[in-house]
């Protein structure tokens, strides 16, 4: 396991906010704090392209042993991180969360 996911524990607001600031960076990436969890829907396509990519967060969550949950259709997947035994977001979410969004850079 990454050792950034040993002893991980729950973010301060402002943490989060910082955070969240870098991680979506100038672009505005689009990452989301809701309902206690960081969230970004990504757009696809095709049903195709969107379970390659669901296929590569399972493989970036198995690595990392920290899950997201995920919502998808035709074309779109949601994706949500927080930390679900330390009650809030961790950096373990935020580090998945730059994994995730590093799957589509060019």
């Amino acid at each position: 396991m990454n050792p950034i996911h040993q002893n991980r524990q729950a973010l301060s607001a402002t943490a989060v906010v910082t955070q969240l600031t870098q991680l979506n960076g100038d672009a505005a990436q689009g990452w989301k704090l809701i309902d206690g969890a960081l969230e970004k829907t990504y757009t696809f396509p095709d049903f195709h392209a969107t379970m390659a990519f669901v296929n590569a967060v399972a493989w970036i969550a198995h690595r990392e042993n920290h899950h997201p949950d995920l919502a998808l259709g035709f074309g779109r997947c949601t994706v949500r991180f927080n930390t679900h035994d330390v009650g809030g977001i961790s950096v373990s979410d935020f580090f998945c969360a730059a994994a995730v969004d590093a799957l589509l850079k060019d």
